[in-house]
């Protein structure tokens, strides 16, 4: 059995049952109402607990959790620049790794984590991201995609999504919104090689935590993304989150998947889809495209979906 099947195969399960009471992320942070990011990283903290370092990238979740003089981190946290979040989680891991082998300090299992959004990691991360998990440094990196560049004004990032408008792919007589295609994160995390990968919706949240706590018992690097609406910035309502985390996977626009030391494994297979339609139209951010559009973007979701498709048959030959 690989070293990542080895690892989680005797992590305990969350169910409602036993739903962790910790909370490392307090109370009274200063996330928009409705966030979904927020919420997406509560329930990653709440399932692996405090027994964590964790790094933090500017963005949204920075800006709202650490107001000076005040923090919402209940475990170790520090902040960092957007591009470097990996390379300084490398160093903690480094550092720690070499204070216990002079015996400074006990082995207690702590867990070093990364957290950034899409744009700190898609983007101007995406050198240092490749690089700790090519020197397979043990720590979760957790990016919390929102699509866009948030907490600066809703520009764009290469995560998002074909035909959204931001303000810097703003729709009009020549332009559709976003031009490009949004980066696959999880398969450039795959194709390094890396023990386990996984996608995660917060409206799915016993699978999100699930695969936060296989991540963190994974030895080596674990790469974690996760869906994370912004009302603020798709312009739809408040109380619609969650409809989207559902919605998103429910279309197959953002299909929740694993890669278990290179093995592909669907964890919600959406047999019968919704219409990508549905989706799109709940966001004010696509309300310019026209049917044409909308069709041309389906055609996109269902050959992703044929891609990952042979993806995991191709690696699971049981499934042959």
């Amino acid at each position: 059995m690989s070293k990542a099947a080895e690892a989680i195969k005797n992590v305990e399960k969350i169910s409602p049952k036993n739903m962790p009471l910790v909370e490392p992320l307090s109370r009274g942070h200063r996330a928009c109402q409705g966030c979904g990011e927020v919420l997406a990283l509560r329930q990653v903290l709440k399932a692996v607990g405090k027994q964590v370092i964790a790094c933090s990238a500017t963005g949204c979740m920075e800006i709202i959790s650490s107001p000076y003089p005040q923090t919402a981190w209940e475990v170790p946290w520090i902040h960092v620049a957007f591009e470097n979040v990996a390379a300084v989680a490398s160093g903690v891991e480094a550092g720690r790794k070499a204070l216990i082998r002079k015996g400074r300090i006990q082995d207690d299992n702590t867990k070093v984590m990364a957290f950034a959004g899409d744009g700190a990691t898609a983007d101007i991360g995406l050198q240092a991201l490749s690089g700790a998990m090519e020197r397979g440094h043990d720590f979760v990196y957790v990016c919390l995609d929102n699509e866009a560049y948030m907490n600066t004004g809703i520009q764009r990032s290469s995560s998002t999504p074909y035909g959204a408008m931001t303000t810097t792919s703003p729709p009009g007589a020549k332009s559709k919104g976003q031009s490009t295609w949004k980066k696959n994160m999880p398969l450039i995390a795959a194709a390094h090689g890396i023990p386990y990968v996984a996608t995660a919706s917060p409206a799915f949240h016993l699978d999100l935590m699930n695969k936060a706590r296989k991540a963190a018992a994974v030895p080596g690097p674990a790469y974690l993304h996760i869906y994370s609406p912004c009302p603020t910035g798709w312009r739809c309502g408040p109380d619609t989150a969650i409809e989207a985390s559902r919605l998103v996977v429910q279309t197959r626009v953002f299909p929740l998947f694993e890669v278990i030391d290179g093995r592909y494994v669907l964890t919600r297979d959406i047999t019968k889809p919704k219409p990508v339609a549905d989706y799109l139209k709940s966001q004010r951010r696509f309300a310019h495209l026209k049917d044409e559009d909308i069709e041309f973007i389906q055609k996109r979701v269902d050959e992703e979906w044929e891609r990952l498709l042979n993806l995991v048959k191709a690696t699971n030959p049981e499934a042959k």
